[in-house]
């Protein structure tokens, strides 16, 4: 009711459940709700704060590997139901997917394994095969359901669900133990992370597909106070869910009154049908997370990642390994700083020097001046590379005046106008003039505030116009020659 989409549907997530396993593990159920309380009034905040477009800075490879890893996650948590194999939950989730998957494929007998992975093959068969009679048909469900009839009718020997609660309890304000707060403060906010993170990526692909607007911002209090509420009922964090929302727009949904009818039937089958409920067969579910976890990244999305070139490859498979080996929110602050670092080394090397011929006709002395011209960006990260060539190249060719012709610099930041003075002082001290051409304005006050324009030997050594710079470059060599002719006089005599 209060978030940014129109056709976002929210509720409890595969990958909040992965993020809140080793909470409960380690302090107990009842320190679901706190962190649903803190976690909600962290995005609430974050969403008053205006911190919604956030999530749009996120570079593609690391959202479709971020979402294949969680994929990867949901797959390998359904592996004991899929093998009929009970696998007591540990303290590290993540490693325990893994583990868990592995001790449940050594520890699998034959023939409870058949029943579950006939129910598996029944669920996946029809979630596939019913959408191609009428998009509208809700496939999951309606397998659920059937195969839930057939293990009731044939008394297949497969695990259900179990008895489930028949009311909602009372709002309450959760019992906060100080001691344990101070615990719970960190994965707080990583449950906010993940929340903000997960629900405006689904709002994003909602936005997509329905080719409409949605608020990030909103979103975002909307989160919030979802799961301020959820939390003050014992409930989990809420975010929006991409396979919900998604199977809600390939239904025809247009406005929120779709995801209103979703939560009243939710808690329809709550009061009215637990008995049901009860009796699905855990392997039911295991096959529509399966199911869901294969539709969550396309192969052609993969296929599109891995074809755009190593560095979005290399971004992509470090965010899905991270996400499935470490942690959910690790994985989003690995895949940005891989993704950072190397678009730094992009830029870093699209950042070169020219050395150019003098512009016009050419004039006695013209081999003793080098015009070089920078372009790109000149930072931290390329500085000392292109300074060194400068540097070199001068003295090689034995030069009298340098021209640093400046005006194709796109950015320039401290270290970079640290380093060209650096560089203006180390050939003034080898005994060369050195002129500065095409300073652009905000550049220009950047090199006064680091003392670059101080190195140069005259303030009439910055120079805006090319013509003048080569003008003033040939007068000093043209005095430099004098000066050499009369030098062996003055010996002489």
């Amino acid at each position: 009711m209060f978030g940014g989409s129109n056709v976002q549907v929210s509720g409890p997530t595969g990958a909040m459940a992965v993020v809140l396993a080793p909470i409960v593990a380690a302090h107990g159920p009842g320190a679901v709700a706190v962190v649903a309380v803190l976690a909600g009034v962290l995005v609430l905040v974050a969403g008053l704060a205006r911190l919604g477009r956030v999530v749009t800075v996120l570079p593609w490879p690391v959202v479709e590997g971020f979402t294949l890893g969680i994929a990867c996650i949901i797959a390998l948590q359904q592996v004991p139901a899929l093998l009929a194999v009970r696998i007591e939950p540990g303290g590290n989730t993540l490693v325990t997917a893994v583990d868990a998957a592995g001790r449940a494929l050594t520890a699998a007998d034959l023939t409870p394994t058949l029943w579950t992975l006939g129910t598996v093959a029944l669920v996946a068969a029809a979630m596939v095969l019913l959408p191609r009679l009428h998009a509208a048909i809700p496939a999951s469900l309606v397998a659920v359901a059937v195969v839930t009839l057939i293990a009731e009718l044939t008394g297949a020997p497969v695990a259900r669900i179990g008895a489930l609660p028949d009311s909602l309890p009372l709002p309450s304000i959760p019992a906060i133990d100080p001691g344990v707060l101070r615990e719970l403060a960190g994965a707080a906010l990583a449950v906010a992370a993940l929340a903000a993170i997960e629900s405006l990526l689904s709002a994003r692909v909602a936005t997509s597909m329905t080719r409409t607007a949605h608020h990030p911002d909103r979103e975002l209090v909307g989160q919030g106070l979802a799961s301020v509420a959820s939390g003050l009922f014992g409930g989990m964090p809420a975010t929006g869910a991409i396979a919900r929302t998604a199977v809600n727009v390939r239904s025809g949904a247009r406005t929120r009154l779709a995801a209103v009818v979703h939560a009243v039937v939710i808690l329809a089958v709550l009061y009215l049908a637990t008995g049901p409920a009860s009796a699905i067969p855990l392997a039911a579910l295991a096959g529509v997370l399966l199911v869901t976890s294969v539709r969550m990244i396309p192969a052609a999305t993969v296929r599109a990642v891995l074809g755009a070139g190593r560095g979005a490859a290399l971004t992509f498979t470090v965010t899905a390994v991270v996400t499935v080996a470490l942690d959910l929110v690790q994985a989003i602050q690995v895949g940005i700083l891989v993704a950072a670092f190397l678009a730094l080394r992009h830029v870093a090397r699209s950042t070169d020097v020219h050395r150019e011929p003098l512009p016009g006709p050419a004039e006695p002395g013209d081999e003793r001046i080098a015009l070089f011209r920078l372009e790109g960006a000149l930072f931290f990260g390329a500085a000392e590379r292109v300074f060194g060539t400068v540097t070199e190249r001068a003295v090689e060719d034995g030069v009298l005046v340098v021209i640093l012709r400046l005006s194709r610099i796109g950015m320039l930041d401290a270290t970079g106008a640290r380093a060209l003075g650096e560089l203006i002082g180390d050939l003034e001290a080898s005994g060369l003039t050195v002129l500065v051409k095409g300073v652009q304005g905000d550049h220009r006050t950047m090199l006064r505030r680091v003392g670059a324009i101080d190195a140069l030997r005259h303030p009439a050594h910055l120079i805006d116009d090319l013509g003048d710079a080569v003008a003033h470059a040939r007068s000093h060599v043209r005095r430099s020659a004098v000066a050499e002719v009369a030098e062996p006089g003055r010996a002489a005599g």
